[in-house]
């Protein structure tokens, strides 16, 4: 294997493979040259069943090979064919394994064309510094229109898939058609003039400029300055749906919202319509299954209170058996609690027995202390008896009532003191004079004093 210097090129003296020479030409190729615009007649079409195209484009003074992959070809807006003038846009590059110089081409298009994107190019560039297109000027759709415009051509396949498309999402949704030519000369005018028509009138509140695809000739109307104008002075939102999704006009830059296709534009104005078509749909099935649930909780609730409504007969049975059930087991309960209490109660005897004292011998005891006891209790009470008799008798020496029944008498002084002496008293004092039985009052006529 050969080594390469810094620039990825072999040095002098080096010798390279024939690929490493081919793979060195294409990098140099597809460097020096990008994608670029080549214009000439085709001729050699081929056309293998892998789907690829092989042709060369030639002019007066040479050719060039050509090669389109499927997944090109397949967009290309027209069916090549020997012998047309076409544009290609390609990229410069060589095939390793022939060594063979051809381009890969992108895209094409009609030779002519070029002039026509330089158009277009300077009408979008002037439109664009007056501010057609700018974003602060874009109106919002409306959600749900009253009814839709649509500029168009009554023969075009566009208006029946926009018709198709509002049968399908907003089938109630009222449509204004407003035809015009869409291609070819005069074009231009009509769209713009029915726009006009459609804006004056008052009749819609969203306008759709549809036609469908076609090659850059077929939508040049949609690419001139009276049209862009018209759909800037509309007084009502505009939708472009002109062309295929690749494409994009002037019309599209100066409508307030531009749809990749003609039926885009009939969704993107009947979205509120079918966005609340599908909320109800999610809200419908949404009832549907609460009230579902609802149901079923409401069921299941009147079967558990269905299982306490029995009828009064069914029920008095249903409490009778319980009653009866409750008075055996109350029954066998209190029968095994008196047997379990008669059992403690035996055990208890048992015990009671086993531990009783013998009292025959303190009862003889006992009987003898009280024997006693009776006999003290006689002697001392006869010894109480004698003593009180005695005392009874000194006292009755000793009561004053006693000794004046013998003859004697007391003598009180005025004053109700005793009279012990005579020295008490004065001649004319009145003394009470008490006797064993009665008293009576006397007066002193006369004193004697005697000594000790």
């Amino acid at each position: 294997m050969s080594e390469e210097n810094d620039h990825g090129r072999p040095s002098r003296e080096e010798v390279v493979s024939v690929s490493q020479l081919n793979r060195l030409a294409r990098e140099a190729l597809e460097s020096r040259f990008p994608l670029l615009w080549v214009g000439g007649e085709v001729s050699n079409l081929r056309r293998p069943a892998s789907g690829h195209l092989y042709f060369a484009l030639k002019d007066a003074g040479a050719q060039v090979d050509c090669v389109m992959f499927r997944g090109r070809a397949q967009l290309t807006p027209f069916r090549l064919e020997d012998g047309m003038r076409v544009e290609a846009r390609a990229l410069v590059t060589l095939y390793e394994a022939r060594g063979g110089f051809q381009l890969n081409v992108e895209a094409l298009r009609h030779a002519g064309i070029g002039a026509l994107f330089e158009a277009f190019a300077r009408l979008r560039e002037r439109l664009q510094r007056e501010g057609l297109f700018d974003a602060q000027r874009k109106r919002p759709l409306p959600r749900f229109p009253a009814r839709v415009g649509i500029v168009t051509s009554l023969q075009a396949a566009a208006l029946r898939d926009i018709l198709a498309a509002f049968r399908r999402r907003a089938p109630r949704l009222p449509l204004m058609i407003f035809p015009a030519l869409v291609q070819g000369e005069g074009a231009a005018a009509a769209i713009a003039d029915a726009i006009g028509v459609a804006g004056s009138r008052g009749d819609c509140d969203l306008l759709i400029v549809a036609r469908g695809g076609g090659s850059i000739e077929d939508l040049w109307a949609f690419n001139e300055e009276v049209v862009a104008r018209a759909i800037a002075a509309c007084p009502v939102p505009v939708i472009s749906g002109v062309g295929h999704e690749s494409d994009t006009t002037i019309a599209d830059l100066a409508a307030d919202c531009r749809a990749a296709t003609p039926t885009a534009a009939a969704e993107l104005a009947s979205a509120g319509f079918f966005e609340a078509r599908g909320e109800l749909q999610r809200l419908a099935a949404a009832l549907h299954s609460a009230m579902r649930r609802l149901l079923q909780a409401r069921m299941q609730r009147l079967d558990l209170l269905s299982r306490g409504l029995v009828r009064p007969g069914e029920r008095l049975s249903r409490l009778r058996a319980e009653t009866a059930h409750l008075a055996s087991r109350l029954a066998a309960a209190l029968r095994r609690r008196a047997g379990e209490r008669a059992a403690a109660l035996q055990k208890l005897q048992s015990r009671l027995r086993l531990g009783r004292p013998d009292l025959r011998h303190p009862r003889l005891e006992l009987d003898g202390l009280a024997a006693r006891l009776r006999a003290a209790l006689a002697a001392g009470f006869a010894s109480r008896a004698q003593r009180l008799e005695s005392l009874t008798a000194s006292l009755g020496h000793l009561d004053p009532q006693a000794v004046l029944r013998r003859g004697f008498s007391l003598v009180r002084a005025p004053d109700g003191t005793i009279v012990r002496s005579s020295a008490q008293l004065a001649e004319g004092d009145v003394v009470r004079l008490s006797f064993g039985s009665g008293s009576a009052e006397s007066r002193i006529v006369g004193l004697a004093h005697e000594e000790n």
